[in-house]
């Protein structure tokens, strides 16, 4: 049974008005870049605390827990984390889960990190690692939004841009409204139609393509689908393949 480990606010951050990002001073569980950890508050009145798991943003050998919410309207939880201040207190499981890690990678050429939403906070845990950087002679970042303004860490993302330029590339998938050098389709219709591998000048393949997925549920069963259609296969351990996945609720 995990136990709770009170941590502190040290910074809430608002991307746009639904879209919100914690840093936490806590004793941190061990984890791996693409796990989650449950974070809480105590529910008034009652001994029980209101939680749900969350992806780490931050990478293991950061000092800082950070975490990449929406605020949902009818989410609790996520209302009141939305309105925390520096220096208030929170509370953060001790133990971390979650397959979705470079570990579970196989080997190939190109890795492909697809993800909707928050659902990019995993992917930038990752990308804060050395590993997908010393493992994949391509590493091809998407990230599908509604609208311009839940476009989020544009400056971490530029410095990859910068460090890597040979190496790592970024689309955005902007589906509500048109923006200069963002595609326009959902992501598994990019995938389906070919503009996903037009924009990026590479084919997903079967023998050199390893792609993560992450986001809400019906992003992630349907780019499952497109990605089947072109050759690729889930992977499992005791059948290695090339699709990773993981559903945010």
């Amino acid at each position: 049974m995990a136990q709770w480990q009170q941590g502190e606010v040290v910074e809430n951050k608002h991307w746009s008005h639904r879209l919100c990002s914690l840093r936490i001073a806590v004793a941190m569980p061990e984890f791996e870049a693409g796990q989650f950890v449950r974070v809480g508050l105590p529910v008034q009145g009652a001994d029980e605390m209101e939680a749900r798991p969350y992806s780490f943003v931050n990478a293991p050998h950061e000092n800082l827990l950070e975490i990449y919410f929406n605020r949902v309207p009818e989410g609790s939880l996520s209302q009141r984390l939305s309105l925390l201040e520096k220096g208030d207190k929170i509370w953060v499981a001790d133990k971390a889960a979650g397959f979705m890690t470079m570990a579970e990678v196989p080997d190939g050429e190109d890795l492909w990190l697809l993800a909707s939403g928050t659902a990019l906070g995993p992917f930038l845990s990752i990308l804060k690692t050395s590993l997908p950087w010393q493992r994949f002679k391509k590493v091809i970042l998407v990230h599908g939004v509604r609208t311009q303004n839940e476009l989020s860490y544009s400056d971490l993302i530029s410095t990859w841009q910068q460090q890597h330029a040979s190496q790592f590339m970024m689309f955005n998938s902007v589906t509500r409204e048109a923006v200069e050098g963002a595609l326009t389709d959902r992501i598994p219709e990019s995938i389906e139609n070919g503009k996903l591998e037009l924009f990026a000048d590479n084919r997903f393949d079967p023998i050199k393509s390893r792609v993560m997925i992450c986001g809400n549920p019906d992003m992630v069963i349907d780019s499952m689908a497109a990605l089947e259609a072109k050759g690729l296969k889930k992977h499992l351990r005791r059948q290695p393949g090339q699709l990773l996945q993981e559903v945010y609720q």
